[in-house]
C-alpha cells in the first residue's frame, strides 16, 4: 500500500513539474510574440502555483483523513492515543510515588 501511495505521489509530482515547465515555455512564447506582457505572464504563473498549492493542501488533508480511518479500522494507535496513555501513566506513577512516601 505504501509503495502504491509513493508511486502515485511521484507521478503527480512529475506531472505537476512537467505542467509547470510547459506553462512557463508557453508563457515565454506568448511574451515573445507580444500576446502577453511580462507582468501578465508572471500573474498567470503565480496563479498556477497558488492553485497547485491549494490542490496539494487538499490532497494532503484527504490523505491524512484516509490514513487515520485506515489506522482506526486496523486498530492501530494514533499519536493522540499514545499521548493520552502517557498522560494516564504519568498520573498513575505520581499516585504510586505518593503512596510509597
Amino acid at each position: 500500500m505504501s509503495d502504491t501511495l509513493r508511486k502515485g505521489f511521484l507521478l503527480g509530482l512529475g506531472a505537476a513539474i512537467s505542467g509547470k515547465e510547459k506553462l512557463d515555455t508557453k508563457l515565454k512564447e506568448m511574451v515573445d510574440k507580444n500576446e502577453l506582457t511580462q507582468e501578465q505572464a508572471k500573474t498567470m504563473m503565480d496563479s498556477f502555483v497558488v492553485k497547485g498549492e491549494m490542490k496539494r493542501d487538499e490532497w494532503n488533508s484527504k490523505q491524512y483523513d484516509q490514513t487515520r480511518k485506515l489506522a482506526k479500522d486496523l486498530g492501530l494507535a494514533t499519536k493522540e492515543d499514545i499521548n493520552e496513555l502517557r498522560a494516564r501513566l504519568t498520573q498513575i506513577e505520581a499516585k504510586l510515588n505518593q503512596n510509597e512516601q
